[in-house]
């Protein structure tokens, strides 16, 4: 089963990049990169890649190592390999057993800033 994404652009396996990173199109990473934050259309992050920034993407695949938060406006689907410590937030999250995951999770299809307060008041709406 191919779930890879049609790449644009390639971080390769012994490369190092770091600082801010803005990519028109799809990113494949199979190196390292470490910044402030990482922004593209659709992301991959191959299973030796190791990834320490903010990520800003509509789709995220993940086989490999990252350290920040991911931020999905479609989609992320963690391996088996992935590892992740961070926050994610996306309307749809596919989890493979195997995956390591610290960090907290907000699946919702709409933009809510406080998702806590939003919920606590649909709870205590009567209708």
């Amino acid at each position: 089963m191919d779930i890879g994404i049609e790449v644009n652009s390639t971080i390769g396996e012994n490369s190092f990049f770091e600082g801010r990173f803005a990519v028109n199109g799809n990113l494949r990473i199979d190196g390292k990169f470490e910044g402030k934050t990482l922004n593209v259309d659709q992301l991959e992050l191959g299973p030796k890649a190791k990834v320490r920034t903010e990520i800003y993407a509509s789709s995220v695949i993940v086989k490999g190592i990252v350290i920040g938060n991911i931020n999905a406006s479609r989609r992320i689907l963690l391996l088996s390999t992935a590892r992740v410590l961070g926050d994610i937030r996306t309307p749809e999250l596919i989890i493979q057993d195997g995956v390591i995951l610290k960090g907290k999770c907000t699946i919702s299809h709409a933009k809510i800033e406080n998702t806590k307060e939003y919920l606590e008041m649909l709870y205590t709406n009567k209708e």
